[in-house]
């Protein structure tokens, strides 16, 4: 199995989209995966995307970037999260990438801080989320891409942990453009065995964020890499798998390393 391996617009050197993924290519990488940011500036960047596309950089998608998001408790933030995600997802089909990654949220709260109660039930708010992956699922199938709903760890989310949790969202929303981000490094805290959870979530997995156990870039921590390569390749997964992490290093100096992983298949050449 190839992988296809790309970054996030940040984590490469270059001044334009043209040079980023011009870098990137020279440092073994495939793609290019944009930040999503609210208030409409993903919108307003449709020329430069529309430019760096025709010049042919592969962009790969997007992750939404934003203070506020689909599941939040304020009603009105909740609908602008929703509105700002309509706008990635046609942004993103029209660059040719496969869709636009959101947590439920993002510190929001989470049940292991204090207070460690939340302020609204957890069935409405699963009943909220699954309401918005429907929405958003059903503009992304019109569009040709999909949402991909990212569990993160128990610090950083209140609901949606593991890649079973995502699941079940994804499979009460009944959506078509709906799917599962896999992050390595929130599987590393939360997952008991990655290989079996990656498994388990099989189909629903359309893209993979990479960050290694200390949420560098992989190849920095102790996570398992040859676990989760050995994994995805047995549930058939042809899709991107994307840097979202910090650098221990100058670019130049790091994304080779992480690509030389890659290509040995997760394994530390000696």
């Amino acid at each position: 199995m190839t992988l296809r391996l790309a970054a996030q617009e940040h984590l490469l050197d270059g001044d334009t989209l043209v040079e980023k993924y011009e870098f990137a290519r020279s440092v073994g990488f495939d793609g290019v995966e944009l930040l999503g940011r609210g208030d409409g500036e993903f919108a307003r960047r449709a020329d430069e995307i529309a430019e760096a596309r025709r010049a042919g950089v592969v962009l790969v998608g997007a992750t939404v970037v934003m203070d506020h998001f689909i599941a939040d408790w304020s009603d009105d933030l909740r609908r602008d999260a929703r509105e700002q995600l309509k706008l990635m997802l046609t942004g993103v089909a029209a660059a040719g990438g496969v869709g636009v990654v959101t947590p439920n949220a993002f510190g929001q709260f989470s049940r292991h801080l204090p207070p460690f109660t939340p302020p609204r039930p957890d069935d409405e708010s699963r009943a909220i989320l699954v309401e918005a992956v429907a929405e958003l699922g059903d503009h992304a199938a019109s569009e040709g891409v999909s949402i991909l709903l990212e569990p993160l760890n128990r610090f950083e989310d209140f609901m949606v942990n593991r890649l079973a949790d995502a699941v079940s969202i994804i499979e009460e929303a009944g959506s078509a453009g709906a799917g599962v981000c896999a992050d390595t490094f929130h599987m590393s805290i939360e997952e008991s065995d990655v290989g079996a959870a990656i498994r388990a979530a099989g189909a629903h997995i359309r893209h993979v964020q990479l960050g290694d156990s200390n949420r560098l870039e992989p190849g920095a921590g102790h996570y398992d890499w040859a676990e989760t390569i050995e994994a995805l390749a047995d549930i058939g997964y042809d899709g991107w798998v994307t840097m979202e992490c910090g650098l221990s290093g100058p670019p130049a100096e790091v994304l080779p390393k992480v690509s030389a992983l890659f290509a040995h298949g997760g394994r530390k050449s000696s």
